[in-house]
């Protein structure tokens, strides 16, 4: 398995001098399965560069696309995302309930006059609603396991679980970790178990500890929970996620560091780094 990083931010692109290094885009993955197949995970801005690539590689016969909500910054690229105006394209649409109309409304929501020059029924691709995951039931895709779970966020965020060959990698963008009460106590511990002993887990990172007193609600968590969390689940990398608009590289840089304090501290050995636009690894 092999994932790449199209887009890390949350909210809304950000492109400048001063995002660079971490990027501008939001959020979208490409995710490689061992044999091959291809799999995209959210279709914020950075799906359109994406999309250009698989154009190229001529890599666009059977694409699986997993929306894990239908905020705008997750499915804004989709309109621009070039696999969908070509006849040749079969796309396998999955994620949360509201996914595949999240998609068409990107396109037009009756709200207006329309928002795009096209509509979403003269695409020219195969666009195909599975409805699995958004079942909350398991998907395997050759010989990859595919799992899911519900998050802490205004209008529902699906987070992912990858197992292939032995290997896991999860992705929980959009997640409000929580331990001041009862109930949130038991949403932690169920995202614990769900990242235990995970080999990578990309989270949710956008405030700081200072910044999240005046956030919460906002459905996002502080780098400092986020750590947390990795330590209890014996994650073994831990890849910080989602972030915020106004957020520099020097910024960004700085919070690598204080994660790795934290987690130094603490007696772990589990390596830390902020997501950066471009980076893939290999499981």
């Amino acid at each position: 398995m092999k994932v790449k990083f199209w887009g890390t931010r949350g909210s809304i692109p950000v492109p400048g001098d001063q995002t660079t290094v971490y990027g501008g885009n939001t959020t979208c993955l490409e995710i490689t399965l061992g044999k091959g197949r291809t799999v995209i995970v959210d279709s914020g801005t950075g799906i359109r560069p994406l999309g250009r690539k698989l154009m190229e590689e001529n890599n666009i016969s059977q694409l699986y696309l997993f929306i894990t909500h239908i905020h705008w910054d997750h499915i804004l690229g989709f309109p621009f995302f070039n696999p969908i105006y070509d006849s040749s394209s079969k796309i396998f649409v999955d994620g949360h309930p509201n996914c595949l109309k999240g998609l068409k409304y990107t396109f037009n929501n009756k709200m207006g006059d329309g928002f795009f020059p096209i509509e979403f029924k003269d695409l020219k691709a195969e666009i195909t609603y599975m409805k699995t995951l958004s079942k909350k039931e398991p998907l395997t895709i050759d010989d990859t396991l595919i799992e899911s779970i519900s998050l802490n966020h205004p209008q529902g965020c699906y987070g992912l679980r990858f197992t292939e060959d032995g290997k896991r990698m999860v992705f929980m963008t959009d997640n409000e970790l929580e331990k001041n009460s009862q109930d949130k106590d038991r949403e932690f511990d169920k995202c614990v178990e769900f990242c235990r002993n995970a080999d990578v887990l990309i989270h949710d990172a956008q405030y700081t500890p200072e910044e999240i007193k005046k956030c919460r609600g906002w459905g996002h968590s502080d780098f400092r929970t986020t750590c947390e969390l990795a330590k209890m689940a014996n994650v073994r990398r831990l890849i910080l996620f989602h972030h915020d608009p106004p957020r520099i590289d020097t910024e960004l840089t700085a919070i690598e560091k204080s994660c790795r304090d934290i987690v130094g501290k603490s007696g772990s050995d589990m390596t830390i780094e902020a997501a950066r636009e471009g980076n893939e690894f290999s499981l």
